[in-house]
């Protein structure tokens, strides 16, 4: 009994994992994961100067971008400490509230950037469906409001968890699957009742994430609806064009986001390898992509950038 009463504990520190297999490569894996932090850091601040900057950026469609690179960019800052740490410093050793406050941090943006993006599918189909109330519809005090809502959202749905996780003990291996923290990672570590945290989980899965890409789904199928009620083929084409840049980055988010759950679920058999590098492509690709296909296809946000730059004349 008192055998059993001692494997019972909560650790003061956990473990974080590299990466499985090539842990003497970790200083070469670092460069790229680098290049990409680099990236998705300055991409998403340079949106946020430039949008800040342009007064013709002021736009509802430009309001919700600046929102969206500020979540993006709180990925980002809340998962390179720890993972450049571990590639660069062998550095795996984690305080578990430093682990609890990483997990809050994380999922909380994760949910601000679902959040966004549904805001980003409403505008365009504000724009789409009623272009001469667009304005009126979407003033400057009632994004605000939405951004709150989203963030307050974001907040009070994380705000359980840090409490739900500490109160539980562990008596397994405290080692973490990645080199950051992940409510699904931590949560197979305690050796007591988890249905508690399990079902809040998915609770909270299903009325963000869930609901969020439903309403996505949605607004897109009234978006063709209405382009396909119009009679002009150029037209068509023209309104159809302006949700290019934002169906990009519903897909780009989602499809990794889902690939991830999809192997937390159903692919636990598979290489440890695998789960990681979809945990990370999941978390450090939309930040650096969002920024450059904006950047690429917003003529506005191109010629902002350039005038940033001293290349062009404002």
């Amino acid at each position: 009994m008192g055998t059993s009463n001692n494997s019972i504990l909560q650790p003061s520190t956990l473990f974080l994992t590299g990466i499985p297999g090539l842990e003497t490569w970790h200083a070469w894996i670092s460069i790229p994961f680098c290049f990409l932090y680099f990236l998705a850091i300055i991409g998403n601040i340079v949106i946020l100067i430039v949008i800040e900057r342009e007064h013709s950026l002021r736009e509802p469609m430009y309001l919700f971008l600046s929102m969206l690179a500020i979540s993006e960019l709180g990925i980002s800052l809340s998962t390179v400490p720890t993972v450049l740490s571990v590639l660069l410093f062998d550095l795996r050793e984690i305080k578990i509230d430093a682990c609890l406050a990483q997990i809050f941090f994380i999922h909380c943006f994760s949910i601000m950037d679902s959040g966004v993006l549904l805001a980003m599918a409403f505008d365009r189909f504000v724009a789409i469906y009623n272009p001469l109330q667009y304005n009126l519809i979407l003033t400057g005090p009632r994004i605000g409001l939405l951004g709150l809502v989203i963030t307050m959202r974001s907040v009070l749905l994380m705000a359980p968890f840090p409490f739900l996780l500490k109160r539980l003990p562990f008596c397994k291996a405290n080692v973490l699957a990645h080199s950051y923290c992940l409510h699904p990672d931590l949560i197979q570590l305690p050796c007591a009742d988890t249905r508690i945290n399990s079902f809040y989980g998915l609770f909270v899965v299903i009325s963000t994430f869930g609901l969020d890409s439903f309403c996505i789904v949605l607004s897109y199928v009234m978006i063709l609806k209405t382009v396909l009620s119009i009679a002009s083929m150029e037209e068509s084409h023209k309104a159809l064009n302006t949700c290019v840049s934002h169906f990009s980055a519903v897909l780009i988010y989602y499809v990794p986001m889902i690939s991830l759950s999809m192997m937390h679920r159903f692919g636990k058999h598979a290489s440890p390898l695998v789960h990681i590098l979809m945990a990370n492509i999941y978390l450090s690709v939309p930040p650096v992509l969002n920024p450059i296909i904006y950047s690429i296809r917003t003529k506005q946000i191109r010629r902002g950038i350039s005038r940033m730059l001293g290349l062009k004349r404002a």
